[in-house]
This record gives C-alpha cells, structure tokens and sequence, in this order.
C-alpha cells in the first residue's frame, strides 16, 4: 500500500520526534536523512520542551509515577492521571528516539532521589506493578541503569494463562489482561533491543502468545470481543490496549527477530484497515483524561498524525509480506 502524496506530506510536516519515523518507514528516506531528523528531536519541538521541564534532582513534576503533592489534592480526585511525572515523560523521550546521551546523569540522579509512590522504593528496582516495571525496564537499559534485577522480575511474576495483569500482585486477578501483557512484552521487546540480551524472549514470547491466541481481539471462554478499547485508537496511548497497538509490537518483533507475519493477526488486521479514512488517515477517539505537558496530537475526532503513521507502516508491514 502506497501513502498517498497528500498523506505523506502532512506526515513530513509535523514535529521531529514523529518525522523522523515517517522519513524511516514509510518515505523510505536513507539512514542518513532519518539520522539528522531524529537527532533533532532533542533540540527541537516535543522533545526540547519536555527536557526543558525537568528538575535539578533528575525528576518530573517532583515525583516517580504522579507529581509531588498529587495525593489527596483535588486533582486526585478528578478522572485520568496526571502524566507530566517521571516515568510518563521518560517513556516519551524514549519512544521519541531521544538520544540517551542528551541524558547523561539522570540514571544516577533518580537512583539518589527518586523513589516509586508505592512503599517508597528505589526508582530502577521498579515496584509490583507490571506496567510500571515494563517502562522501568526498558527506560532504564535506555540510560543505562542497572536494571537486571528487575528483568528477572518478569519470568516470576508471569501469571499461569500466559500473560500478566498489574492487578495480580494486589491478588484481584489470576488472568492475564490484554493491557498489562502488551505493555510487559512490549517494555522486553525494547530491553533485548538496547542491550541485546536475549534472556527475556522465552518470557515474551510466552505473554505474545496469550495474545495471539485470542487473536488480539477475542476472550478465550466465549470468543466474544474483549472490549471496545480493543478498536478505540489513541494516541498517546499511555498504558492503553487497542489493536493497533499490539499490530505495532508484532510488526516490531518481525523486523527484530526476522520472522514473517503470523496468521492469527488477520482479523485484527482488517479492523485497522476499516478504520483508514478514505483519505488515507485515521482519527483520533478519545484522549485519555489527565494533565499533560502539552497536547502531542489531535483533538478527539480529528486526523492523527500518530495514528496514521501507526496504521500506514502496520498495514504496508501485512500487506508487503502477503504479497
């Protein structure tokens, strides 16, 4: 599938930390055009203004997960969460091809000051949540953190089914959710990325297979769709599931580990495919409530530039493997 002229277009024009990801995979730019681009994104646009916001003491907004002062204060009380603190912002950076050079010391600046919100423990030995550990995990062999105690953590803590539920250390759950195991397999993809340490595939696996085997879509008992969230595209997602999403990871695991598309990912397929617009874009449902630094992407019902990105090289990804 070609992106048409327009569409490209539009996509070029936008900030550096999505740009760059087009010029890569969708305008087949050399690495050398990519390159410039990306390394842009520290100093200009999403990027520049989010390091601009960080404190002397490594942090975000004063806090690991929620911003210093967020408990028990009114915005405690309203819906979402903020996502201007630590872990958040990090993740974008990240996900953004920031560099991690341009944050030289502040793997050594949290492991003095920052400490999880949960029982006041040690910023890069992550805590029990698994969604919270899979950014952890991957942000931190991003910076270079010693995080090898928090890779074993996720072999252990895989639940019977397969996957993982950040519910399960509470003991509310004993079966895996679509969200937390995307976003688990999704934070090892990015660790054997970085360093190349293969220890954590087994595990990955096993939690892609659970999802694979409902087809991304599908509840194992009844076969029925999990949810509406399955077909409800976001960006910025957060820790939210949809099928893109996952078609996102999956299409990153082909390119890593060097294998074809796997069958079961058809239906899912065809839902991404249906949501295209008939000018070739897709549009933005509803952001996930809460504080942001600033607004990354479109208002609810208009195109998205991530979106679109996203759904373009996933279905040029399917569709150039069938061929």
């Amino acid at each position: 599938m070609s992106t048409p002229r327009p569409v490209l277009d539009w996509l070029l024009d936008a900030d550096p930390a999505l740009r760059w990801q087009v010029e890569r995979d969708l305008a087949g730019a050399p690495p050398d055009v990519w390159e410039a681009t990306r390394a842009r994104v520290a100093t200009e646009g999403f990027g520049a203004r989010l390091l601009a916001e960080q404190d002397a003491d490594g942090q975000w907004a004063g806090g690991a997960f929620f911003p210093s002062g967020f408990f028990g204060s009114a915005e405690s009380e309203a819906p979402g969460q903020p996502w201007v603190a630590t872990t958040w912002v990090l993740k974008d950076l990240r996900e953004w091809g920031v560099d991690a050079a341009v944050l030289e010391g502040t793997a050594a600046r949290l492991a003095t000051n920052s400490r999880w919100e949960y029982e006041d423990l040690p910023y890069w030995g992550g805590e029990v949540d698994v969604c919270i550990n899979s950014y952890t995990l991957a942000t931190g062999a991003w910076l270079g953190a010693d995080v090898s105690k928090l890779a074993a953590w996720f072999p252990e803590h895989r639940l019977a089914d397969g996957g993982w539920n950040c519910e399960a250390e509470e003991g509310d759950s004993v079966r895996s959710s679509f969200h937390s195991t995307l976003n688990a397999v999704r934070g090892m993809l990015a660790y054997e990325r970085i360093t190349s340490d293969t220890s954590l595939r087994e595990a990955r696996h096993g939690g892609e297979e659970y999802l694979l085997s409902r087809r991304l879509m599908f509840r194992a008992s009844t076969g029925e769709p999990v949810g509406d969230f399955v077909t409800r595209f976001v960006y910025p997602n957060r820790h939210r599931y949809s099928a893109l999403a996952a078609l996102d990871h999956f299409r990153d695991v082909a390119l890593l580990e060097g294998t074809p598309p796997d069958p079961r990912l058809a239906e899912a397929i065809e839902v991404v495919r249906a949501a295209r617009q008939r000018d070739g874009t897709w549009l933005q449902t509803t952001p996930l409530p809460g504080r942001t630094w600033f607004d990354v992407d479109a208002g609810e019902g208009e195109p998205s530039r991530w979106l679109t990105l996203m759904g373009t090289r996933v279905l040029d990804w399917w569709d150039s493997s069938a061929a």
